[in-house]
């Protein structure tokens, strides 16, 4: 069960496409929920990084996403000079 969980939480993948060796989705599913629940799984993981921290096995660098995500001109709330004209981007009510 917990190789299972393991592997979802690796892969990122849906609950409904754990590979079949781990056994019905659904048991794995309801481990970890009730691991979850009572804080098991937080303990053992807990535990596990401390253990691996001490014997030297974690390297804790630090991987930043430079991903940019742009929003479209009119997400904003900002007023623009468009063909000199103040195009004002917001609601008509607030905007009087």
């Amino acid at each position: 069960m917990v190789e299972g969980i393991i592997y979802r939480y690796r892969c990122g993948i849906a609950w409904r496409d754990l590979p079949e060796v781990f056994g019905p989705w659904q048991t794995v599913w309801r481990w970890h929920r009730r691991m979850a629940g009572d804080g098991t799984w937080d303990q053992a993981q807990r535990l596990l990084h401390e253990l691996a921290d001490r014997n030297g096995l974690v390297d804790w660098s630090v991987s930043v996403d430079s991903t940019i995500a742009r929003a479209h001109q009119h997400a904003t709330n900002v007023t623009r000079l468009k063909k000199g004209f103040i195009e004002l981007q917001e609601s008509a009510d607030r905007a009087a």
